[in-house]
C-alpha cells in the first residue's frame, strides 16, 4: 500500500475533538447485509448504465437510501470513487468506498484526518457509513479536474497565476501541520479545482498516507511517497518532520512553471541519487524567461537539510508569494509548458513501447498530450524493498555518507 511503518514512531489515529468536523457522522456497522433492516430504494428511481447499477448494487442499502449513485470516477488498489447525488437534496457529493481489510491502513489514516480538518482549502468529510466489510466516505465533490489538467486547457499562465495557486496550497499546508498533521504524498494529481470557474479555489485531496504525530520530538520514520516527490530524508531513512511537505511543494512549483520535472528519470536509483544531492537545474531557454525571485523560492525549498529549508509560514512570506509575482515577467508559460508536456510524453510513451509489445498509437498519444497527466508519475509509490536495495548500492552508500 505504499507506507511501511517505522520502528520507533507511528502514525496516532485522532478522535473527533472541538476542531474537528462538525457533521461527520459515523454508522456502526450492520449485521447481516441483505436481511431484515434492508432498506430498499425510493420509487421512481433513475435509470442508470449497466455499469453504474454494477457499483451500485455492491453499496450498502442505507448509502443508496441516501445517495443516488452517478457514475465511477476513480478507482484505487482498495477503492472505488464515485459521484452521487443526495436524494433530497440534490446536492452532488463524491463517495470513496475502502474495502476495510485490505485497505485498513489508508482508511483509517484518511478518516483520522478528515475527521479533525475544516479548511476551505482541504477537502471536507461530510459523513462516514461502515459495515462489516466496507467503509464510505462521503467527501465534497470537486469538479474543476486535477490542476495540471486546467492549466493545460486553459491557454494562459504567468507566474502570477502559479503564485495564485501556491497560496491556496500553502495555507492548506500551514493549516495541517499547525495540527501536527503531514500530508507524505503532495503532488500535483491530489490538487484539484473545487468547480470548473476561472474563480475556483484549490483544494487538497488524498490523505491515504497522512500521519498525525503527536510527542516532543514530532518525528516520522514511515517510508512512503511517491518517487518523483518524496524528500532526500525519507529516501535516507533519516527521522523526519513535516518538512517533507515543503519538499513536495517545491517540486511541485518547479513543474508549474516550467512543465518538467526537477528530478526526473526513467530508473529508479538513478531517480533516487539525483533527489538524495538535490541536483537539478534551470537549463533550458524556458527558464530564462522565470524571475530571478521565483527561482530564489525554489532553491530554498528544494535544500537537504530540512532544518534549512523553508516552512509553510516562512514559505507565505516569501516576496515572490508575498508580492503575488507583482515585480516578476507577465510572460504567459502556457506554450512552453505544453511544449515540455509534449516532449515528455512523447519520451515516456517510446520507452514504454519498447518494454511493451503492445506499442502505443499515435492518435492515443496525441489525445493524451492535451492534458496534464503525462506529469503524473510513472513509478508506482515507494516501497520499502527498493530503499532496501537503494542502500545497498556502493554509489548510494558513499553519496549518503557525503550527506552525513
Amino acid at each position: 500500500m505504499g507506507c511501511v511503518s517505522g520502528k520507533t514512531v507511528k502514525t496516532v489515529p485522532e478522535t473527533p475533538d472541538g476542531n474537528g468536523h462538525p457533521v461527520t457522522m459515523v454508522y456502526p456497522p450492520v449485521g447481516n447485509r441483505g436481511q431484515k433492516g434492508k432498506v430498499p430504494p425510493p420509487e421512481g428511481q433513475v435509470r442508470t448504465s449497466n455499469k453504474v447499477k454494477k457499483y451500485r448494487d455492491k453499496f450498502d442499502p442505507r448509502v443508496t437510501a441516501k445517495y443516488d449513485i452517478k457514475a465511477l470516477i476513480g478507482r484505487g488498489s482498495f477503492s472505488r470513487v464515485v459521484r452521487v447525488e443526495h436524494r433530497l437534496t440534490k446536492q452532488p457529493y463524491a463517495i470513496k468506498m475502502i474495502d476495510r481489510v485490505q485497505g485498513r491502513e489508508v482508511f483509517e489514516s484518511e478518516l483520522s484526518v478528515l475527521r479533525r480538518v475544516k479548511h476551505q482549502y482541504i477537502i471536507q468529510l461530510i459523513e462516514v457509513f461502515e459495515t462489516r466489510d466496507k467503509v464510505y466516505m462521503v467527501m465534497e465533490l470537486a469538479t474543476g479536474g486535477e490542476l495540471f489538467d486546467r492549466i493545460i486547457a486553459k491557454g494562459n499562465f504567468t507566474e502570477r497565476d502559479a503564485t495564485r495557486v501556491l497560496q491556496m496550497v500553502l495555507e492548506g499546508v500551514k493549516y495541517l501541520h499547525g495540527l501536527g498533521i503531514t500530508h507524505r504524498d503532495l503532488k500535483p494529481e491530489n490538487l484539484l479545482y473545487y468547480h470548473p470557474g476561472h474563480d475556483s479555489k484549490i483544494m487538497i485531496t488524498d490523505f491515504g498516507l497522512s500521519a498525525t504525530v503527536k510527542g516532543p520530538d514530532n518525528m516520522m520514520r514511515t517510508t512512503c511517497g511517491t518517487p518523483e516527490y518524496i524528500a532526500p530524508e525519507i529516501l535516507a531513512r533519516k527521522s523526519y518532520t513535516c518538512q517533507v511537505d515543503m519538499w513536495a511543494v517545491g517540486v511541485i512549483t518547479y513543474i508549474l512553471l516550467s512543465g518538467t520535472m526537477p528530478f526526473d528519470d526513467e530508473n529508479r536509483t538513478r531517480l533516487y541519487r539525483l533527489i538524495l544531492k538535490a541536483k537539478y537545474s534551470y537549463a533550458g531557454e524556458h527558464w530564462k524567461e522565470i524571475s530571478s525571485v521565483a527561482k530564489d523560492f525554489i532553491d530554498k525549498l528544494l535544500v537537504l537539510d530540512p532544518i534549512e529549508r523553508l516552512t509553510s509560514s516562512q514559505s507565505l512570506k516569501h516576496p515572490w508569494i508575498l508580492s503575488m509575482a507583482a515585480g516578476s515577467s507577465n510572460k504567459n508559460l502556457h506554450r512552453t509548458i505544453s511544449q515540455n508536456l509534449l516532449q515528455r510524453q512523447s519520451t515516456r510513451s517510446q520507452a514504454n513501447s519498447t518494454k511493451s509489445a503492445k506499442s502505443t498509437r499515435s492518435t492515443k498519444s496525441n489525445k493524451s498530450n492535451k492534458s496534464g497527466k503525462s506529469l503524473r508519475s510513472e513509478h508506482k509509490r515507494v516501497q520499502p524493498e527498493e530503499i532496501d536495495a537503494l542502500h545497498r548500492d556502493p554509489e548510494v552508500q558513499a553519496d549518503l555518507a557525503s550527506m552525513g
